[in-house]
């Protein structure tokens, strides 16, 4: 039986011994630890230089390369010197063969795991390889060569960096600091920034024994790629929050083996010299050994992804709300406050809030970034496309910057130009502009609010549902797919949009998924809405009036997807007996946290949660850009929103979320404006001083005098004049169930 020992400058409490067969050889394996003594690590050596046939060095490196430059390990030079009689190996190349593949498979297998994530290598010119591989998934890496090697308070931020460092490494690596430097204020400081640097980071790269003396607040939630993890040190990391560890090491016989050990077995069982064994004995010894990096999870699964989204004010009211505008905003005439809404147009972009807590049925987690450009849609419009690319490029740096791995387009940013396109194509990470949820949301809002109107009679089977449904804006983006979903759902649709070819077109199109399907086109919306139940706005008319609401049906669902919105709250408090919604807000899971966007608690614009979806279920891709949406995706992004515990948010609208009782008086009205109606009276609704919907201090709604009678294409659409009826407002969304979501 031949011996193999592994003797490591670690702890003595993590040795073991066991006997084997190992490539037809029968070994008696060992690993001794000296607790970081170099003479006690000697005296081993000699001892086992005549007992063993091969010796491991555990913890050391003979020799590493960082670009062209071959660097050689003194120490462990020396201790190799020491046997004189049995060859003596570190492992090294063993062990980058196994830290690599461990990282290319837990990109492979947990799905873009290290897609621009913020990686921290305590060393990168001993890890050099491990660095380039990582560098194929992420730029964000950062090295503590410096810090650990010269105790300099300064991190190299690129490969390139490293490359620069260990060119000229060579001639300061053996330099130490003078003795009242290396300790007090120094030595502090230099600790504190490696601390610093591990708690912005996501994945820690480092030797085992060198997370021992870091915590709860270095380590929680974070990635560790490691070598030789066995249970104690599971259990440790598991005390210290640790998410993640990502670990190459073999296990045998219940022990994990390191790389000088498995290697040192190699030789012994092969009688070749550590030099002499080629890259394909390697590959064929790995993988008779049947086993694959090991992937822990010492707290449960977790995972943390990461995303940004761009938004931006949609009026000048919003720098009121700015602190050192707040005041001047008060006094000042409405020309300054243009000139200052032309200034903040080229104002770069800056963080308005961080957004934690988003927890996914999975369990896996997301976090991110809300970014603000300063642009109003005035100012979008006003300037060419390039312009808004620009500042959404510069957006785009900043969030790869952050460790976002894909970033959405809010409000006007992503209808400017090709929709998203260009800055797709140019941006260092991912885009999406979110209107595929933006198109399920809106479709799943208004169905929700006609279920609770119950104002159509049942659906009878799978067929289509007996209701006339309109889209104003049907050629846009999100108005062609709501369009499409709606024809196969509605008994008729009809589709508004000033492009009339682009109408016939999309037509053509719609009855060849649908052939059944009833459209009509028009080019004005007030032609035929007096007739409709549902109306869908999706327009980009940045607050032009696009249709009359007066002229609308009593119960009429109205969803609003325009941003800005089509139908302001000063035409909306004009229809007490219509429901008008701002498309389908979604419910976020999880204890979200960020700054307030204008929305409930934990509730997101659609546009918005399709980045938190994607983000959540690790699709790091540019999932829908342009003008042209599928409506294939439109159906899978929300099944996986279903699928991460995105639920429809209580329906809001101009002023607010509804509740039962607001949503049930608006039920009242329209059925009394409807008998009225039928009886060919007048239809004079009574409404007292409080808003029908929303928050804040009840304003009065406007007094409108009886209109003439409709022309004859608008029959259906009775005027209603708003005069004196009460309706209670209830202040607080009620505990309703929510209805089960519609299948797309």
């Amino acid at each position: 039986m031949k011996h193999v020992v592994s003797i490591s400058l670690g702890s003595s409490t993590q040795d073991f011994d066991f006997v084997t067969d190992f490539l037809g050889e029968k070994l008696h394996v060992r690993r001794v630890g000296t607790n970081g003594s170099t003479a006690a690590a000697v005296k081993l050596i000699k001892y086992w230089d005549k007992k063993a046939a091969a010796i491991g060095l555990g913890v050391l490196k003979d020799h590493y390369k960082v670009g062209s430059r071959r660097f050689i390990e003194k120490d462990s030079a020396r201790l190799k010197l020491v046997a004189t009689e049995v060859p003596v190996t570190t492992g090294g190349r063993l062990g980058d063969i196994f830290q690599e593949w461990a990282v290319r498979h837990a990109q492979t297998h947990m799905g873009n795991f290290f897609n621009n994530t913020r990686v921290l290598f305590f060393s990168g010119m001993t890890d050099y390889k491990l660095a380039l591989s990582m560098g194929e998934f992420t730029s964000n890496l950062q090295f503590a060569d410096p810090l650990m090697q010269l105790g300099v308070p300064k991190l190299l931020g690129s490969l390139d960096a490293l490359n620069l460092y260990a060119n000229g490494a060579h001639y300061v690596k053996d330099w130490t600091l003078p003795a009242a430097m290396a300790s007090g204020p120094v030595k502090e400081w230099t600790r504190f920034v490696l601390r610093k640097a591990m708690q912005k980071a996501s994945v820690i790269v480092a030797p085992v024994h060198e997370l021992d003396d870091f915590g709860l607040e270095e380590l929680a939630g974070k990635t560790v790629v490691t070598a030789t993890v066995n249970d104690e040190r599971i259990a440790q990391f598991r005390d210290k929050g640790v998410a993640t560890i990502i670990d190459g090491s073999p296990v045998m016989h219940g022990h994990v083996l390191g790389a000088n050990l498995l290697d040192a077995m190699v030789v012994a069982a092969l009688g070749k010299r550590p030099n002499d064994i080629l890259e394909d004995d390697y590959l064929e010894i790995i993988a008779g050994l049947q086993s694959e990096p090991r992937i822990i999870h010492p707290n449960g699964f977790q995972r943390v992804n990461r995303f940004a989204f761009v938004i931006h004010p949609l009026s000048q009211e919003y720098f009121k709300k700015v602190k050192p505008i707040e005041m001047l905003s008060q006094v000042s005439p409405p020309v300054l406050m243009n000139s200052l809404e032309k200034i903040m147009a080229y104002a770069p972009p800056f963080v308005y809030s961080r957004v934690t807590g988003i927890r996914s049925p999975t369990g896996v987690q997301a976090e991110g970034w809300l970014i603000s450009v300063g642009g109003t849609p005035r100012e979008i419009m006003r300037h060419d496309p390039e312009f808004t690319y620009r500042r959404l490029l510069d957006a785009a740096a900043m969030a790869k910057r952050l460790g976002a791995q894909i970033m959405g387009l809010g409000a006007f940013t992503k209808v400017v130009g090709d929709a998203g396109l260009t800055v797709a194509k140019r941006a260092p990470l991912p885009i999406t502009t979110g209107n595929s949820y933006s198109a399920s949301g809106a479709l799943w809002a208004a169905h929700d609010a006609i279920l609770r109107m119950r104002l159509l009679p049942a659906p009878k089977g799978k067929g289509r549902v007996k209701f006339k449904a309109m889209v104003v804006g049907a050629t846009g983006a999100i108005g062609s797919v709501c369009a499409r979903l709606l024809a196969r759902a509605a008994e008729e649709v009809y589709m508004v949009s000033p492009e009339t070819a682009k109408l016939l077109a999309l037509k053509e199109s719609i009855l060849l998924e649908s052939p059944d399907a009833k459209i009509f086109l028009s080019a004005h919306a007030d032609k035929d809405i007096g007739e409709m139940d549902m109306v869908v706005t999706a327009t980009s008319g940045a607050g032009k009036k696009v249709l009359d609401i007066m002229r609308v049906k009593p119960g009429c669902v109205i969803t609003d997807v325009a941003r800005p919105l089509d139908l302001p709250p000063s035409e909306v408090a004009k229809r007490p007996d219509v429901l008008v919604i701002e498309s389908g807000e979604i419910q976020l899971p999880g204890d979200v946290q960020m700054k307030n966007i204008g929305l409930p608690k934990g509730v997101a614009y659609a546009c918005l949660a399709e980045t938190i979806v994607l983000a959540l279920e690790g699709r790091f891709e540019n999932f829908t850009v342009g003008r042209a949406i599928e409506w294939e995706k439109v159906r899978e992004i929300y099944k996986l929103g279903l699928k991460h515990g995105m639920k429809l948010a209580a329906i809001s609208g101009v002023n607010g979320p509804f509740s039962d009782a607001d949503i049930e008086k608006v039920r009242e009205l329209a059925l009394v404006a409807r008998a009225k109606a039928a009886l060919g009276q007048p239809i004079v609704l009574e409404v007292s001083d409080a808003k029908v919907t929303g928050k804040g201090k009840p304003k009065a709604l406007p007094t409108n005098k009886p209109k003439a009678r409709p022309k004859p294409e608008t029959a259906g659409a009775r005027p209603v004049v708003a005069k004196t009826v009460s309706v209670r407002k209830s202040r607080v969304p009620s505990k309703r169930r929510v209805s089960a979501p519609p299948k797309l």
